[in-house]
C-alpha cells in the first residue's frame, strides 16, 4: 500500500518551509525516523523524519520550493509490491486513499494518493491576460506547482518548454524560464517591455525567517498600543564589578547581558503586568506564572529570539552558559522550536553593534520589550561633581492597553537601581519566588 506523507505542523503556527536538502532518492528505501528533506522554517531549519518505512515512490518539490503545511512531501510504498503509476498519456487515478494517524508529526486525516504522473488537466490559471507573443495552439500541461509559480511570477505558461511527462511544465521549468528571462534578476513579464534597463535592480527572495519577521512586526503594530520610554543609567560600578569577576572566574565570562537579565528578571516578579498579555478577546489579562526571557540576536539569516527559561533561578554565570550557547546554535543555525518557545518577555541588544537609542517593536502578544544601547563615556555629576562615567542607554516599549505610564516608571527605576548597584543582585542569585 503507498500512502503520501505530508508536510506536518510542527507548532509555533508554522504555515509553510522552504526545501533545503533532500536525503532521499526515488527507489530508496527507508526506515521510520530515517530524516527525509531538511525544511527552513519561519523560525528554525529542520530535519523532517519519515513516520514509516518503506520504499520511496516519489517526491514532491524541488530544492527552494515552497511547500505549506498539509502538502505532500513523499508518497511511500510500505507493502511488497510496485506502485500505481500513471501513464505519461493520462491523468494518476487518485481513488486510493488510507487514514494516517501519526503521533508526533502533526498528520491526522485522510490521504489521497496520486501516480508519479500525476498532472492538472490544461486550463487559464497562469497564463498572463496579455501575452507578449502568439501562444501555443494548444494549452499545456502543468503541474500544480507550475501553474501557481507562474501566476505569482507573471509568465505566460504556455511560453514555457515542458520537460517532464508528456512535455507537462513543472517547477523546474518555470525556474529556468526565468533565469532566461531576466538579467540580475529582473524577470520580463508581458507589462515590463517598456520598463527601465535591467540592470538597475536586483531582486532577491525573501527567506521563511525574513517574511515571518515581517508579518509579526506587522501583527505587532496593529495589535498592541505601543509606548516608549527612554532612559540612561551610570554605571561605572557595574563595570568595574563586572572586570572584577571576569578576573576571577574560570572559564565562563560575563557580559552585561546576565546582569541585566537578572535585574530584570527581579523587577518582573515586583511588576507582573510586565511578564503578562492581553487576551482581548475573553476580556482577561494573563498573568504568566513563570519568567521566560527571550534573547533577540541577529543572525545572517534575520532575527530569533531563543528563550532562557525561569531566568529568575539562575544564577549570573548559568545565565552566561546559555547565552553562550544559544548564540553558538544561532550562528550554526542549530536552534530548534523548543529553543524559541514559551516567552513572556524579550530584551534585545543593539548596542553590542554600535546603536544607543532605539524603539524596539514589542514581541507580540507580549506586553514589553526592553533594549539596550552602547556604553559610553560621558560626563556625569557625582557629589556635585563633574566627573568621567560609564553611561548605558536603554529604551522600553510596553502595550499601553494594559501597562500604564506609571507602572513602566517604577519598573524602570527598580532595573536601573540594581544595575547601578550590582552588589544588589547578589542577594537574589538563584532566587526563590
Amino acid at each position: 500500500m503507498n500512502y503520501v506523507f505530508k508536510f506536518p505542523d510542527i507548532g509555533e503556527g508554522l504555515e509553510e518551509g522552504k526545501i533545503i536538502e533532500w536525503y532521499v532518492e526515488k527507489g530508496q528505501s527507508i526506515s521510520s525516523g530515517d530524516a527525509l528533506v531538511k525544511m527552513e522554517t519561519d523560525k528554525v531549519v529542520t530535519d523532517i523524519p519519515s513516520p514509516k518505512s518503506g520504499i520511496i515512490v516519489q517526491r514532491f518539490g524541488a530544492i527552494g520550493d515552497t511547500v505549506k503545511v498539509g502538502n505532500a512531501l513523499v508518497e511511500i510504498e510500505t507493502e511488497a509490491g510496485e506502485a500505481t503509476m500513471a501513464s505519461a498519456s493520462e491523468p494518476a487515478k487518485a481513488n486510493r486513499t488510507e487514514a494516517i494517524d501519526e503521533k508526533g508529526f502533526g498528520v491526522v486525516g485522510t490521504i489521497e494518493v496520486a501516480g508519479d504522473g500525476a498532472y492538472l488537466p490544461s486550463s487559464n490559471e497562469g497564463i498572463a491576460s496579455e501575452p507578449v507573443v502568439q501562444a501555443k495552439s494548444h494549452k499545456v500541461l502543468a503541474t500544480p506547482v507550475a501553474r501557481a509559480m507562474a501566476k505569482e511570477r507573471g509568465i505566460d505558461i504556455n511560453l514555457v518548454t515542458g520537460t517532464g511527462p508528456a512535455d507537462r511544465v513543472t517547477s523546474k521549468d518555470i525556474e529556468k524560464h526565468r533565469s532566461g528571462s531576466e538579467a540580475v534578476g529582473l524577470v520580463q513579464t508581458p507589462k515590463m517591455q517598456d520598463a527601465a534597463p535591467q540592470t538597475e535592480h536586483e531582486f532577491v527572495p525573501l527567506t521563511q525567517i525574513r517574511k515571518t519577521i515581517a508579518k509579526n512586526m506587522l501583527r505587532s503594530k496593529q495589535n498592541a498600543a505601543h509606548m516608549s520610554v527612554m532612559d540612561e543609567i551610570e554605571v561605572s560600578e557595574l563595570v568595574t564589578k563586572r572586570a572584577m569577576m571576569n578576573a576571577k572566574l574560570q572559564g565562563t565570562k560575563l557580559s552585561y547581558l546576565p546582569f541585566i537579565i537578572k535585574a530584570i528578571s527581579i523587577a518582573l516578579k515586583k511588576h507582573p503586568v510586565l511578564n503578562a498579555e492581553l487576551d482581548f478577546d475573553n476580556e482577561r489579562i494573563i498573568y504568566k506564572k513563570r519568567i521566560n526571557i527571550g534573547l533577540a540576536m541577529d543572525t545572517d539569516d534575520g532575527l530569533v529570539v531563543p528563550v532562557v527559561r525561569d531566568a529568575d533561578r539562575k544564577s549570573l554565570i548559568q545565565l552566561a552558559d546559555e547565552i553562550a550557547l544559544f548564540a553558538d546554535k544561532a550562528k550554526s543555525r542549530k536552534l530548534s522550536l523548543d529553543d524559541m518557545r514559551d516567552g513572556t518577555f524579550t530584551i534585545t541588544s543593539y548596542g553590542s553593534i554600535g546603536g544607543y537609542f532605539a524603539v524596539p517593536v514589542i514581541n507580540y502578544p507580549q506586553s514589553a520589550i526592553f533594549g539596550v544601547g552602547r556604553i559610553s563615556d560621558k560626563p556625569v555629576i557625582k557629589d556635585n561633581a563633574v566627573v568621567p562615567g560609564k553611561v548605558m542607554p536603554i529604551s522600553m516599549s510596553v502595550d499601553h492597553r494594559i501597562v500604564d505610564g506609571g507602572e513602566v516608571a517604577r519598573f524602570l527605576n527598580f532595573v536601573l537601581e540594581m544595575l547601578a548597584e550590582p552588589m544588589l543582585l547578589l542577594a537574589y542569585e538563584g532566587g526563590e519566588r
